[in-house]
């Protein structure tokens, strides 16, 4: 005779169904979006990205995409936005951690990248450079802040860095611009 099994608690199954499925709806918004922006220090950063067994992961520094003082950051936040759309879809809080090339993960890490980035102009040897010149960080999201539906309406603009240059107030003037009439054909 089978022995009968308790009830599940339906609270418990209910949360652990919203976590699996917060996880699999960031995996997929990540590994769909062509860029995505790291915020932190009230600066928002846009890198090309990789999706690597739960984790985001970039190349930053080099010659590759600034995050200034990354190292010295404990969280971040990740803004994933459709690739079509370039819509925000979804706001993540992430850990950051910093793969040296002693860590174990490293090579599975810079092989990812390496396939996921595209035209590399050193090829083979982008591995190498990035050893030498960069970092390879690694994010891995632990909270999702908003979704869609929970996402705010504003237009998300940040005001331009001031600068020197200006726009001309007109169009140059050009000799000999006609509007031209499309001919009918009589066939």
């Amino acid at each position: 005779m089978l022995a009968r099994m308790d009830e599940p608690d339906p609270q418990v199954a209910s949360d652990e169904f919203d976590a699996l499925y917060r996880q699999a709806f960031v995996a997929e918004v990540a590994k769909k979006a062509g860029l995505l922006w790291v915020i932190y220090a009230d600066r928002w950063h846009p890198v090309w990205h990789v999706w690597h067994e739960g984790s985001v992961c970039v190349v930053a520094g080099g010659d590759e995409q600034p995050l200034p003082q990354i190292r010295e950051q404990d969280e971040v936040v990740l803004d994933l936005r459709a690739k079509s759309t370039r819509a925000a879809v979804a706001k993540v809080r992430a850990s950051v951690e910093v793969l040296g090339p002693d860590h174990d993960d490293h090579d599975a890490v810079v092989e990812a990248l390496t396939a996921g980035r595209l035209n590399l102009f050193d090829g083979e040897q982008a591995p190498q450079r990035w050893a030498r010149e960069c970092t390879i960080v690694r994010f891995t999201p632990t909270d999702l802040i908003a979704a869609p539906g929970h996402l705010d309406e504003s237009a998300q603009r940040e005001q331009p860095i001031p600068s020197p240059a200006v726009t001309a107030d007109s169009r140059p003037f050009s000799l000999h611009r006609q509007r031209r009439i499309p001919r009918l054909s009589t066939d």
